[in-house]
């Protein structure tokens, strides 16, 4: 057996860092953060029971250099790594750095993360194991035309993947041939800025498709074993967005299938640690046994790996430190399933502006506190769980990934898993920064997905429900109800509309978010019904700030003061701080409204800017790989 971990460091930041910390603390483990200058203030360097500055914001020059992680082992006496997931996590160049060091790297070999690293080389190898692999084109020759004729021979709808992928980066739906360039130039890019390889394979698009994927865990010892599955069906732009476990209506006999499959897999690359064996699975109708295929491995932890904690009773970060220190897993059969968890990722973002990402400072910051808070009317059973990274104080930063938090239910039915679920997004209230609070709650409401007729297509057929143009009557009456009884607290008396001389008035207009917004003059029960329908109230600088279902409304009586506006649409403005990907147009060249001018990327998303209206381009003022500030001026529009 290997020696005892005596000091960890955490090559990470944010709220993998923080869980790896709370665990560190319970095995009586040393922690050491890591920071860069974005992060002096966060919550992993306030947790750590030592932390060292490592460099500059953008992730290039800190939390991806590897020497300057060794250096701050050596700083520290760390004597092993756990790289959290992201970053260096599966860059096997890194493990075989820290084992030259004697450092011992919490995660597989080097050679099991090369042989699952590369998309083509791990399907061809899994088809070599048995283990059924999703048709498509694997090889090497990266022609634009032959790739595109490959796709073609499969069949539309086709998947363009990065090789070196993951997270949905490099990953484009093709519907019909006369998109197929544009996306792949499209998935060329941002392949090539997230893993620095810039290769593609194409797969076969699975209608209906599920995300079902498999916990599996490998010792030193040869023994391989699987904590049973997860369903990630629910994704946006193939980012996972909600996930749980068990998968619904997967049968037994459906489920062993899958697990041994996963287990192969496993085996073929001699795994030790954990990681996930993910399978695109034929929704159309009943599981079947013949109906998943092998889509990559992940040779990591999982930012979904609560759910399997919670079903399993298991922490997967200590079986990580565990095995790292040459202990044996558990038996197969003392591995059970209790119960049902689900977990929705809480993202700084916009759903009613197509999700773009939001920076900032909190100003208010309420999320569920479970063991603290009060737990309210939850059904016997259920257990609720917060990890983040984020405080108060911290700042949401253009340098990373937008995510706040993640937010986890267990309870002994799906239904009331859901609920609890429900219930920690409607009582939480973060403002000024835009989340996908709300959008996450609609989600969990929809019929389908309460009956578990789900796919990776969810989102986009029901985007209409999810991201509605316009409040609600009820959401209404309730900023109303909330508005009256902060500007008078002392009674809360309804409004009668009465007016000298005319007939009494029964609705008013104030501005939600900006926007003039018709309410009822009426409140609708006052307190009570503030309190039961989680509708938390803050009085602020510009106005009052009212939690409808986790969305921050800022409510104003006049028109907000605004900063900034350009007339009639003549400018192309950065929405948010970035870099400069591609500048589609010159100076003379006719547009219309909605081509695409520009694209950006921020916080590790690819966006494109629509051109605002038809004109012509005046003038341009930014070139490829320029670093842009938020609201910046990017070109200018002139009439044809």
């Amino acid at each position: 057996m290997a020696d005892k971990i005596k000091k960890i460091l955490i090559a990470n930041r944010g709220e993998i860092a923080c869980r790896v910390i709370r665990t560190c603390r319970k095995m009586g483990i040393a922690s050491v953060a890591v920071y860069s200058d974005a992060d002096r203030k966060a919550l992993h360097v306030r947790m750590a029971d030592e932390a060292v500055h490592i460099g500059p914001s953008p992730a290039t020059e800190s939390y991806l250099m590897i020497e300057k992680i060794i250096a701050a082992c050596r700083q520290t006496g760390a004597d092993a790594v756990h790289p959290g997931y992201g970053f260096l996590s599966e860059n096997p160049e890194f493990a075989r750095c820290l084992k030259k060091e004697g450092i011992t790297f919490i995660g597989p070999s080097p050679e099991s993360m090369e042989a699952m690293g590369l998309k083509d080389a791990a399907k061809k190898l899994m088809e070599k194991a048995g283990v059924p692999v999703t048709p498509g084109y694997h090889g090497p020759d990266q022609d634009g035309k032959l790739l595109k004729a490959r796709a073609g021979m499969i069949g539309y709808p086709v998947l363009i993947k990065a090789v070196a992928g993951g997270g949905g980066k490099g990953m484009r739906k093709v519907e019909q041939a006369e998109d197929f360039d544009d996306a792949l130039a499209s998935a060329r890019r941002e392949a090539k800025a997230a893993f620095g390889d810039e290769r593609v394979l194409i797969e076969k698009y699975i209608d209906s498709p599920r995300h079902i994927e498999v916990q599996i865990f490998g010792d030193t010892h040869g023994n391989i074993i699987h904590m049973f599955e997860r369903d990630c069906s629910i994704q946006r732009r193939h980012q996972k967005v909600i996930e749980e476990a068990p998968a619904p209506g997967l049968r037994e006999e459906v489920r062993q299938a899958m697990c041994e499959a996963a287990i192969k897999a496993a085996k073929a690359v001699d795994y030790v640690g954990a990681g996930t064996v993910e399978f695109i699975v034929d929704g159309s109708g009943e599981l079947r046994k013949d109906g998943f295929w092998f889509m990559e491995m992940n040779t990591r932890l999982q930012v979904e790996h609560p759910v399997t904690e919670m079903i399993t009773g298991l922490d997967l970060v200590e079986w990580q430190i565990r095995v790292a220190q040459g202990e044996k897993l558990p038996k197969q059969k003392d591995i059970k399933m209790h119960g049902h968890a689900i977990e929705a990722r809480i993202y700084a973002e916009d759903p009613a502006n197509d999700f773009l990402p939001s920076t900032g400072n909190f100003e208010i910051f309420e999320i569920p506190r479970p063991g603290l808070d009060d737990p309210g009317a939850l059904p016997q059973g259920v257990t609720q769980r917060v990890d983040t990274g984020i405080a108060q104080e911290s700042e949401i930063s253009v340098f990373y990934d937008p995510m706040i938090a993640k937010y986890i239910a267990h309870a002994l039915t799906r239904t009331d898993a859901i609920l609890a679920l429900q219930q920690m997004c409607r009582a939480s209230l973060l403002y000024p920064i835009w989340t996908n609070l709300r959008f996450l709650g609609r989600c969990l409401e929809q019929e389908a997905f309460l009956s578990g007729a789900i796919s990776t297509g969810f989102i986009a057929e029901h985007m209409a429900d999810l991201v509605p143009e316009s409040l609600s009557e009820r959401d209404r009456a309730r900023l109303s109800s909330a508005l009256h009884i902060m500007q008078h607290p002392e009674h809360q008396t309804e409004f009668d509309g009465w007016r000298l001389n005319l007939p009494p008035r029964n609705t008013a207009i104030i501005y939600v978010n900006g926007h003039p917004t018709e309410v009822p003059l009426k409140p609708m029960q006052g307190a009570d019904f503030l309190s039961h329908e989680f509708t938390p109230v803050h009085k602020v600088k510009d106005g009052v700030v009212v939690g409808i279902d986790g969305m921050a409304c800022l409510v104003q009586t006049e028109p907000p003061v605004t900063s900034g506006q350009i007339a009639a649409g003549n400018t192309l403005n950065a929405p948010m701080p970035g870099r400069i990907i591609a500048v589609n147009v010159k100076v003379g060249d006719k547009v219309k409204a909605g081509d695409k001018l520009i694209i950006m990327e921020a916080m590790k998303m690819e966006m494109t800017l629509d051109g605002p209206r038809d004109g012509v381009v005046a003038k341009v003022y930014v070139k490829p790989d320029a670093l842009v500030a938020d609201g910046e001026v990017l070109l200018e529009l002139e009439d044809a």
